[in-house]
């Protein structure tokens, strides 16, 4: 078995299958980091990919000095957490900045007002049948200025 530093020195070199191992040994550790630190399975998946995705960015660049790569993986997944905080922090600050929009009110609300407006409506309806036709030309010709 290989030794972290043989696979990222051969991860450097381009080998994809050295930092899959990595991956294979360490991925569960980095998962669980990011989850400990956003308590959500979906995104501490998401920020894993991401770790492995920026070491292999960087493999050409780093120099691992410690007989394990872990150390390294979790400094970069504080990196990507940091990053993902900042970015969910600017949403939240640029969503409060937009004006609120109309459908923030309860939408039972307005599915009983346009009920109530249907069953008035039916009312009206049923009494301008009671009407001549004449009449009720006249009321709804008169009704549509309002």
């Amino acid at each position: 078995m290989s030794t972290d530093l043989e696979l990222w020195s051969r991860a450097a070199e381009g080998n994809s299958e050295a930092l899959a191992a990595l991956f294979d040994k360490y991925a569960r550790d980095v998962y669980n980091h990011c989850f400990r630190r956003t308590a959500d399975w979906s995104a501490a998946e998401d920020l894993t990919s991401v770790v492995f995705l920026e070491a292999w960015r960087r493999r050409g660049h780093v120099r691992i000095r410690h007989e394990s790569a872990l150390p390294w993986l979790l400094g970069v997944a504080n990196n990507v957490l940091r990053n993902r905080h900042r970015s969910l922090r600017r949403h939240k600050t640029a969503l409060e900045q937009l004006p609120p929009k109309a459908y923030e009110r309860d939408p039972a609300e307005d599915i009983a007002r346009r009920i109530d407006d249907e069953h008035r409506m039916r009312e009206i309806l049923e009494r301008m049948d009671r009407l001549s036709s004449a009449d009720r030309e006249v009321l709804a010709l008169a009704s549509c200025r309002s």
